[in-house]
């Protein structure tokens, strides 16, 4: 039943320096300096090619982050911009970029975004709701607006001669040099919202813009939002000493979307025209989806990516500028569901593209002409392409990172542009564990190169340049860990997990896991476990990465041992593994994270009237259902920010799954855990941020009142004004005491 994974065998380092280890603990997992140690984040290379930049906190301050430069001539790390050198006060921002950072999950202050002119000469920093332009010749900033009005979505023009920027719900131009502005569009406000991503395109689609430089510079195409059809919610954010009575247009499961239109307008805003929106049959439909808009490198020609209101169909299409002609350049379908994608790459010649497709069961990469006609198949095999990294045309090459090993490691791999074979892939990271890889241009001192930022289960991040053969150039951050890492102190304590695999209960998947247990287990002891569970689409937890000195580690020192399953339904196992969950939620989740407990009763360290199920978000909806569905195996749970009922959730994630409701009203009552709220037994503990824009929190409100119905016996912990990712030293640490004390009252001995 088990067969261990020998590929995932790295070791943790003993330092036999270390004599007084300490004690890990809540609050200093949630403190500065951060037990990651070097941690850059949003790396970039300068357009030329020649100097790395990325974000990194204080040392005082892990949540404050200033702009750092590696110079791949001088070779030497240094602070580029420092964020209080911009602006030093308390920041304020609009609802509107607090909803769009909360759906990046971005969280801190400073330097939060960042973009570099097209010559690499000036950078452009969004900051306090205003735009600062910093030269770095001469190392000053400029503040390009000052209005009452907040900037968002801030943008450099393809040629530097502009910044672009959303407003009160309309789109502006500013040149840079005149400092003269100019309004691209004029009737934003209310329900229309002129340039700017819809609420389900930020939170499900991964489009956080909507609009998009030609990249010729003389055009822009756009998103006109119109939010009338949209329901009106009243929902309520409670604070600590007030309640906001947020009035907020939600697309709730089976109810209305909004009106989008794409449109095209020239740079002086005189000329806008609106493209046709035109589905499988060349005829319009408002009821649709507008997942990707991507320009030609040309700048005459515009596509974009037209989704079916059920997501089973997505339909690639090119327009023609100067003909106002479109085309079908290919479609996809599924008689379940399409995952969306970035994958698509125009070739600098205009005649052919890159592409992604699952059709095969797996996601590969694709050669087609501009014409929609498939060239060659470039990836093939059972297992997926993660994404598109780099194309070289220049010397034939395509590089994209993927799981051809094992569907537990990120790896790069480069393949011939020719696509000779897709056996001609060919892997270029050679450390076991997740790379995570960002390309540069050419440069003619330098070469191509990329960034590598690496971990495994015993290796904190590290970002290393490689040219692009693979061959290490230098350490951007090594972090090391040693007697000066902040982790140091409790590395000895860290514990290694074991991986596995099991073949689930049906015969139908295999399930990899790993398992942490406590250093040095008792011979004839048996120990609690906590199911640590995400299981829903589009997530994985089963993976050779570090974690570091996270709660994890603090639960196995406690005594517990931590386990954690990934079930059918999560990601980067094919659609094979990811579609059993069509159209009935947490049945086949909670079937295969059973199998995951019956292996444990296998154990003879564990005790199996001691195990618990712990889960987020889709995590805190599957806690739910193995209480109240599977309570003869799990005897205790924790349930955070749970879903309760799936017509509480947004159209595009819950009909991508569920179908819509009208199509499969017993599948959404079946997902829903309210039917089976009798069974429960076992001790219940659920958590709610009281601001949650995300998983609302009338999903707890209506668990409160139904388990009370039938007298059923809990705890609760509420937030007040915390959102769905619980962010904050103070309320993750109260949070995390408030879990395991649950946990230790109901499991330790």
């Amino acid at each position: 039943m088990k067969k261990t994974l020998l590929v995932l065998s790295c070791v943790l380092p003993i330092f036999s320096t270390l004599a007084n280890d300490e004690s890990l603990s809540i609050e200093r997992i949630y403190s500065a300096p951060s037990l990651h140690g070097q941690t850059p984040k949003s790396l970039k290379f300068s357009p030329d090619g020649n100097r790395v930049t990325y974000l990194q906190g204080k040392a005082d301050d892990l949540n404050r982050y200033d702009l750092w430069e590696y110079n791949l001539t001088s070779k030497e790390n240094r602070l580029l911009v420092d964020s209080q050198s911009l602006f030093s006060g308390k920041e304020s921002l609009s609802d509107e970029e607090k909803a769009r950072r909360e759906r990046q999950r971005i969280f801190g202050k400073g330097i939060m975004e960042y973009q570099f002119s097209h010559d690499g000469s000036a950078l452009l920093f969004p900051l306090n709701g205003e735009i600062y332009y910093y030269h770095l010749a001469d190392k000053t900033a400029k503040r390009l607006t000052n209005t009452l009005g907040f900037e968002t979505d801030v943008k450099f023009s393809p040629k530097g001669n502009y910044v672009s920027y959303i407003r009160e719900q309309n789109l502006y131009i500013r040149h840079i040099k005149t400092g003269e502005e100019r309004q691209l569009t004029i009737d934003g406000g209310g329900v229309i919202k002129n340039g700017m991503s819809e609420f389900v395109a930020q939170e499900e689609m991964d489009r956080m813009t909507g609009y998009w430089w030609s990249p010729d510079e003389k055009h822009i195409a756009f998103l006109r939002v119109d939010e009338t059809p949209v329901q009106t919610v009243i929902r309520n954010e409670i604070y600590a000493d007030k309640i906001d009575l947020i009035e907020q247009r939600y697309p709730a499961t089976g109810t209305n979307n909004v009106n989008i239109q794409l449109a095209v307008t020239d740079i002086k805003g005189k000329k806008t025209r609106f493209i046709p929106l035109e589905g499988a049959d060349n005829a319009e439909n408002t009821d649709i989806y507008l997942p990707r808009v991507k320009w030609y490198p040309n700048g005459k020609n515009l596509s974009y990516q037209w989704q079916s209101r059920d997501q089973k169909t997505l339909i690639l299409k090119s327009y023609n500028l100067k003909k106002r002609k479109q085309k079908t350049l290919l479609t996809e379908s599924s008689k379940h569901w399409i995952n969306l994608h970035h994958d698509l790459y125009f070739l600098k010649d205009n005649k052919s593209f890159i592409w992604a497709s699952e059709r095969d069961g797996f996601k590969h990469l694709y050669h087609y002409s501009i014409n929609g006609e498939l060239i060659t198949q470039l990836t093939k095999g059972q297992w997926v392409v993660d994404s598109l990294k780099k194309v070289d045309e220049e010397n034939g090459w395509l590089y994209f990172t993927g799981r051809a090993d094992t569907p537990l490691e990120r790896h790069l791999y480069k393949v011939p542009l020719a696509g000779k074979t897709p056996e001609h892939v060919q892997r270029l990271t050679k450390r076991n564990g997740f790379h995570d890889i960002t390309f540069g241009a050419t440069s003619s001192e330098n070469g191509l190169n990329y960034l590598d930022s690496f971990s495994n289960i015993a290796t904190p991040k590290q970002v290393s340049l490689h040219q692009a053969n693979g061959e290490h150039v230098t350490w951007l951050a090594q972090n090391e860990i040693n007697e000066t890492h902040p982790v140091f102190p409790y590395y000895q304590q860290l514990v290694k997990p074991e991986f596995g695999s099991l073949m689930s209960d049906d015969g139908q998947a295999t399930l990899f896991y790993k398992l942490y247990k406590p250093h040095n287990m008792k011979p004839g002891k048996k120990y609690p476990v906590i199911v640590k569970v995400y299981g829903g689409p589009h997530a994985q937890r089963v993976t050779n990465k570090w974690l570091g000195a996270d709660m994890i580690q603090y639960m196995v020192q406690q005594g517990y041992i931590v386990y954690q399953l990934d079930n059918r339904g999560s990601n980067y196992r094919g659609t094979a593994f990811e579609f059993p969950i069509y159209q009935r939620l947490g049945e086949v989740e909670v079937a295969d994270q059973i199998t995951g407990v019956k292996f444990l009763h296998s154990l003879p360290y564990v005790d199996k009237e001691r195990i618990g199920i712990y889960g987020h978000s889709y995590g805190g909806y599957m806690a739910l259902m193995a209480m109240f569905k599977a309570g003869g195996y799990f005897k205790a749970g924790v349930s955070g920010a749970p879903v309760t009922d799936w017509m509480l959730y947004d159209t595009h994630y819950t009909e991508r799954y569920l179908n819509h409701p009208k199509v499969n009203a017993k599948g959404y009552k079946d997902s829903s855990v309210f039917p089976y709220i009798e069974n429960l037994a076992g001790p219940l503990m659920v958590y709610h941020g009281m601001a949650d824009d995300n998983v609302l929190f009338t999903n707890t409100t209506k668990l409160i009142k139904a388990m009370q119905d039938e007298n059923k016996v809990f705890e609760l912990m509420t937030y007040p004004g915390s959102k769905h990712s619980m962010r904050g030293k103070k309320v993750k640490t109260h949070l995390n005491h408030t879990i395991m004390n649950f946990f230790d009252r109901h499991f330790k001995q």
